[in-house]
């Protein structure tokens, strides 16, 4: 059984991260809207990883003898100006989604919820190759996408990129 504020506090990671899969799935509309295909795929696989995320935190709580309880999702209310602002704003969020989990993490450390913080430790790792890859998706736009030609090999590149559903052994 986990402490009721863990609890608590992993039921809204799950709706973070469902908000997140709703965030990224706004971003690869807007660049389908654009014909950016490859930047949509990018966009709509992190969905898909972020939805997986949520999966993974409401199986952490059942396995746990614990309830999930879901709360309402927000859609997403971002409007963009240009092809880099989604690439921002991305980036921004990762950095949200690292704090919230490094905030379970101290929770459970002060309680001394080992089990809570080894499963919190795949998502520690996770986030640091998620402001990464955002991070080099602003780095890759800013010397490449001012030319056409180089947006347009940038646009392919990320179009390359393949789901993988994510490896973290639930017990």
């Amino acid at each position: 059984m986990l402490n009721k504020e863990i609890t608590k506090l992993l039921n809204e990671q799950i709706n973070k991260e469902l908000f997140s899969a709703y965030l990224y799935l706004d971003m690869a509309n807007y660049y389908a809207d654009q014909g950016l295909n490859g930047f949509e795929n990018w966009f709509y696989i992190q969905t898909q990883e972020e939805r997986d995320h949520a999966m993974l935190f409401r199986q952490y709580i059942l396995n746990n003898g614990e309830s999930v309880v879901l709360s309402e999702v927000a859609a997403p209310n971002e409007k963009y100006n240009d092809y880099k602002a989604p690439l921002v704003k991305a980036l921004e969020h990762e950095q949200f989604v690292t704090d919230s989990i490094n905030k379970i993490y101290e929770a459970a450390y002060k309680i001394s919820d080992f089990r809570t913080m080894q499963f919190l430790d795949w998502f520690i790792k996770e986030q640091g190759e998620e402001e990464k890859n955002a991070d080099d998706n602003i780095k890759k736009y800013d010397l490449f996408a001012g030319d056409p030609k180089g947006l347009y090999m940038l646009d392919n590149e990320m179009k390359a990129r393949v789901y993988a559903a994510p490896s973290l052994v639930l017990d």
